[in-house]
């Protein structure tokens, strides 16, 4: 992978090699991204009749389906946006990526075993669980690029306050333990976190915009 060509001042060669270019990341990102899709869908079963009715014991199923394909969108969409933001990638930032797809790797299974099972307690959980621990991840990326390039990086800029990167993990925490009680309150919380994301979010475009004024 090549060395970005334009390494500060005062930065040795060892630094130098450190730094990376981000598109060879994106593109494998891409890709385990478009997997992931694939697998989910490959799990809706073909319904045995030729009737609407037949569809009707494929719905938590398609649900969690829906549910799942926005969060892989809306990861890829931050992913996307977050990787055009950074100038430099660290190899703490690739081992950061690895450990985000890693539970974003998981969707397809836990939207499969909520979906069969109705959304028993148990996977409801789990699929907070992985929910959050993809949002932690997220979080864990989002530092390592920022500390490739230092407290000027336009990335930091960017985030801001950053409010839906905090409200999300406490949601996630609320509906992991609600669970046990209700698992449809649970279900709404995981849904309405998905909704605050497809929010458009604008700041990395503005700040891209502000940097780069258009002549």
């Amino acid at each position: 992978m090549p060395t970005t060509p334009d390494t500060p001042p005062g930065h040795g060669p060892a630094h130098h090699r450190a730094v990376l270019h981000g598109g060879r990341l994106e593109a494998f990102s891409d890709g385990v991204f478009a997997i992931i899709i694939t697998i989910m869908v490959l799990d809706l079963k073909v319904p045995r009749g030729e009737d609407f009715a037949a569809l009707l014991p494929l719905a938590p199923t398609f649900f969690c389906y829906v549910l799942s394909f926005v969060y892989v969108g809306i990861y890829w969409n931050n992913h996307h946006h977050m990787l055009h933001a950074a100038r430099r990638v660290s190899g703490a930032a690739l081992w950061a990526n690895l450990h985000l797809l890693f539970w974003l790797s998981l969707f397809p299974f836990m939207t499969g075993w909520l979906g069969e099972n109705h959304f028993a307690a148990a996977p409801t959980a789990l699929y907070g669980i992985v929910l959050l621990a993809a949002a932690i991840a997220y979080y864990l990326l989002q530092r390592a690029l920022i500390a490739a390039e230092g407290d000027s990086s336009l990335l930091r800029r960017a985030i801001g306050s950053d409010w839906k990167g905090k409200l999300s993990p406490v949601l996630y925490a609320l509906a992991i333990a609600l669970s046990f009680a209700t698992r449809y309150g649970a279900l709404a919380l995981y849904t309405l976190v998905a909704l605050i994301w497809l929010v458009p979010d604008r700041r990395i475009e503005h700040a891209l915009r502000t940097e780069h004024p258009a002549s």
